[in-house]
């Protein structure tokens, strides 16, 4: 694959928005493994979203330490230089919204310069500790089953609501993410009426939509559901494009079954 040009409008597919490295501790390669991938497959820009939590009880880390992120800075600032003539590239941030963090969350964030601050919701408190709710581990399924589908859903949607209220992030990631891997999940009349709200304030803050393209590996397309992405774009919300790597050769992947697959949903409306 190599895009040489953006064949949908308005959004920029010479630009990989979402991509993780073995610093988050769940993906794998070095940060210039995958500059070098993007380099390869003619991308003008590449921003690294590696993920920050804070307060999350969980049995693995899948986040970056203190230490992790200093490191990641002091990559990115060298990787920025050598190849200042090739490509940009950016070190950005996937903020995981925890209620009973705000504070600092509001204090990481402003610590560093950051290419793009992204937010997602991925982990709900239980008794126990956190759930994963965008997870596809079964215990995770298991234990949201336990608390009630429609009360994950709704908990998922009224975090991000609160979550824009509070921050102003550049991108929303993982819209309709929850519970993604439940057998035949539908979300409720309640739930839509949710995302509109959330929709609403990303218009009022100007807050972009990403188009997640590891929803095809998933399931044939991308995330979130084609019908999120015509709506925010009925509503004049900005779009951006993300792979989500984890792996080097992930980078890019996906971006040029977008425009035919966009073009024709707008196409029917």
């Amino acid at each position: 694959m190599n895009i040489k040009k953006n064949h949908v409008s308005a959004i920029d597919l010479t630009t990989d928005g979402h991509v993780h490295t073995r610093l988050c501790h769940h993906a794998r390669g070095e940060m210039e493994e995958y500059v070098l991938s993007a380099i390869d497959k003619g991308l003008k820009r590449i921003i690294f979203l590696e993920h920050f939590e804070v307060g999350i009880r969980y049995f693995e880390q899948t986040w970056l330490s203190e230490n992790d992120f200093a490191f990641y800075h002091h990559e990115g600032d060298r990787l920025r230089e050598k190849y200042k003539d090739t490509i940009e590239i950016g070190t950005g941030v996937e903020v995981g919204f925890n209620p009973d963090y705000i504070k600092e969350t509001s204090d990481f964030l402003s610590q560093y310069q950051w290419a793009r601050v992204a937010l997602s919701y991925h982990f709900l408190k239980t008794k126990e500790g956190h759930v994963n709710m965008v997870s596809r581990r079964q215990h995770n399924l298991d234990t949201m089953v336990e608390i009630g589908v429609d009360v994950v859903v709704s908990s998922y949607f009224e975090g991000l609501v609160r979550a824009l209220e509070i921050f102003n992030p550049d991108v929303v990631c993982h819209l309709d993410a929850v519970l993604r891997h439940y057998p035949g999940i539908s979300f409720s009349e309640a739930h839509l009426e949710s995302i509109k709200k959330i929709l609403a304030i990303m218009k009022q803050k100007d807050v972009a939509l990403e188009i997640n393209t590891s929803g095809f590996k998933l399931r044939g397309e991308p995330f979130p559901a084609l019908t999120l992405i015509q709506q925010a774009r009925t509503m004049g919300i900005r779009l951006v494009v993300g792979s989500d790597a984890h792996r080097p050769e992930d980078v890019g992947r996906y971006f040029d079954k977008l425009p035919l697959l966009l073009d024709e949903k707008n196409s029917t409306h």
